[in-house]
């Protein structure tokens, strides 16, 4: 059952609010001035705090203020319940982290839909992500999906894109964020010896290109079309003015994008120190899993030439290593397809 404080030194308007909170399948909490709120959400961790703002001793922007600046409190939903309309007051507590607004006075479904909102928007970012651009993909097709985040890609015009043509270039300011509707899509680098490194693959559905824009940063390898494409272009001001409208949504991507450097310089490790064998075999697993996210057993079908690149192998090498995997049984080639027979044991692969 989830919590909420309610915090109005107005004792009707506190008694009603509660009980409307109550008979909706809440947990409350009541207090009665905005010091003995601050007292009882750092001893019960609410879920969420609904806060008059004009109270004595601790009026609500200094509650939101206190508690914003405890660890334990800093990322509790905080909704303002208020008389004042003016733009200043509604402007100084966003800048203070208040998730929201309701104007006294309101009604019952006004007040729970605001709250069913706000508590939709904490599970998702607490969710557990992977770190990275993985991450940070996956949190934003569910914000996306959930309507916390405004992007929908079918109001933005798509365009088909042929098979080897260079969606953006290393070292190029970023102008849209990428959504892949159909097709797929590497993403790589090139060493100075000229052999190139693949960083990342994308499928249908997924999002590319957000990580520049989050950092603000030049494209830090280059895109390129391995299955003719359908791609949505969406603007950059638009990607970032909906992310950074809400500092709670921020914060979850930058901390997510934060060790994507680490990640990337983890698996160049992997490439020096780990055996082809168990290289090829975590390659497979994780392009299996980037193109069929929900288990099934689809065929791998890229070139043999970009899944040496994404090893970090040459194509004769790798070609060696699949025969030797072929005859163990642990995969199967048709047609020039790959399919993953027996994924568990690729995946514990000691030599």
């Amino acid at each position: 059952m989830k919590t909420i404080l309610v915090i109005d030194d107005n004792t009707d308007i506190r008694e009603n609010t509660a009980e409307i909170l109550t008979l909706a399948g809440y947990q409350t909490y009541t207090a009665e001035n905005g010091k003995r709120g601050v007292e009882i959400a750092g001893r019960e961790k609410p879920d969420l705090i609904v806060c008059d703002i004009m109270m004595p001793e601790l009026d609500g922007y200094g509650v939101l203020h206190l508690l914003k600046n405890r660890p334990e409190t800093e990322h509790i939903p905080f909704i303002f319940l208020t008389a004042k309309t003016e733009r200043g007051d509604f402007r100084k507590g966003m800048e203070l982290g208040a998730d929201d607004y309701i104007t006294k006075p309101f009604d019952d479904i006004e007040l729970l839909k605001a709250i069913e909102i706000r508590l939709k928007k904490l599970n998702i970012i607490q969710a557990q992500y992977a770190q990275g651009e993985q991450g940070a993909n996956e949190l934003l097709k569910e914000l996306k999906g959930s309507g916390l985040i405004t992007l929908d890609p079918n109001e933005y015009d798509s365009e088909r894109i042929p098979k080897k043509s260079i969606v953006y270039h290393e070292g190029k300011r970023p102008k849209f964020l990428y959504h892949l509707k159909s097709g797929k899509i590497k993403t790589f680098r090139i060493h100075e010896d000229g052999k190139e490194y693949i960083t990342n693959l994308y499928s249908a559905g997924d999002y590319l290109g957000h990580v520049a824009l989050l950092e603000n940063s030049s494209y830090d390898d280059t895109a390129e079309v391995l299955e003719e494409a359908e791609v949505v272009m969406i603007p950059k001001e638009d990607f970032v003015t909906a992310v950074f409208n809400d500092m709670n949504i921020a914060t979850r991507f930058i901390k997510l994008i934060s060790r994507d450097v680490k990640e990337k310089e983890e698996r160049l490790l992997r490439l020096a120190y780990d055996s082809l064998r168990k290289r090829v075999a975590k390659a497979l697993v994780d392009i299996q899993q980037k193109f069929n996210p929900n288990g099934d057993q689809q065929a791998i079908d890229i070139p043999r030439e970009d899944i040496a690149q994404y090893v970090g192998t040459a194509t004769e090498s790798l070609i060696r290593t699949l025969s030797d995997f072929k005859s163990e049984k642990l995969i199967e080639i048709r047609e020039g397809k790959i399919r993953i027979l027996q994924a568990e044991k690729l995946r514990n692969l000691l030599f």
